[in-house]
């Protein structure tokens, strides 16, 4: 098991939190196992609806493609409609 960087004890305040001190994150993502230990593991958010450099990269090729006519054959999804 790894060593403890920091150990203290912590009390629920009138709200029912505790406060992390010295929290290097902002989120975290809570477990709660059967034997009542709780495990706190750091998330890092990203911004909703951004589109990485690499995948706007990857869509001006596919568009590229596309007008110079490199595409694959036409699948039939008409097996899958109602």
């Amino acid at each position: 098991m790894d060593t403890a960087v920091q150990e203290y004890d912590a009390k629920l305040d009138s709200k029912n939190r505790i406060t992390i001190r010295e929290a290097n994150y902002e989120y975290y993502h809570v477990s709660v196992l059967p034997d009542q230990r709780i495990i706190l593991e750091p998330r890092v958010l990203t911004a909703p609806f951004t589109v990485s450099a690499n995948t706007l990269n990857m869509m001006d090729q596919s568009v590229e493609n596309l007008k110079k006519g490199k595409v694959s054959p036409a699948i039939d999804l008409s097996e899958f409609m109602e």
